[in-house]
């Protein structure tokens, strides 16, 4: 017996909306088969709760959704995980770099709050003195 899931069932596993859960969908990262009348029912497989789960984690990451997209519909692909691997690889370089970039930036900017902390820490303490 092949297990499946409602939309409902992953949405509350994953601590999601059911509206993020369609806009994986629209994004391509889902594709759930249709069921019920008129084909209104998504019905996931073990590869939708999958591909979900590797979804959340990429974002976690701070990837992007069609970055984590690429990756994933990578696995989809011939056995040789080489190429996958090397496209995982290459992304997460990227993303390390950008990250400490932003990581300098951030340090210089909280370098130059605690400068004028200071000189506000004293000009305060300065006008105290001459109440």
């Amino acid at each position: 017996m092949v297990i499946t899931y409602t939309i409902s069932d992953l949405a509350k596993e994953f601590d999601l909306t059911t509206r993020a859960m369609r806009f994986y969908e629209d994004m391509g990262l889902l594709q759930p088969q249709r069921g019920g009348p008129g084909g209104r029912n998504r019905v996931y497989t073990a590869r939708d709760r999958t591909r979900l789960k590797l979804t959340l984690r990429a974002k976690r990451l701070g990837l992007s959704l069609v970055e984590a997209k690429e990756i994933i519909d990578s696995y989809d692909s011939p056995r040789d995980t080489a190429p996958q691997l090397q496209k995982f690889l290459t992304v997460l370089t990227d993303h390390r770099k950008k990250l400490e970039a932003q990581m300098i930036d951030l340090q210089a900017n909280l370098d130059e709050i605690r400068v004028h902390e200071k000189e506000a820490k004293a000009l305060l303490a300065k006008a105290k003195k001459s109440i």
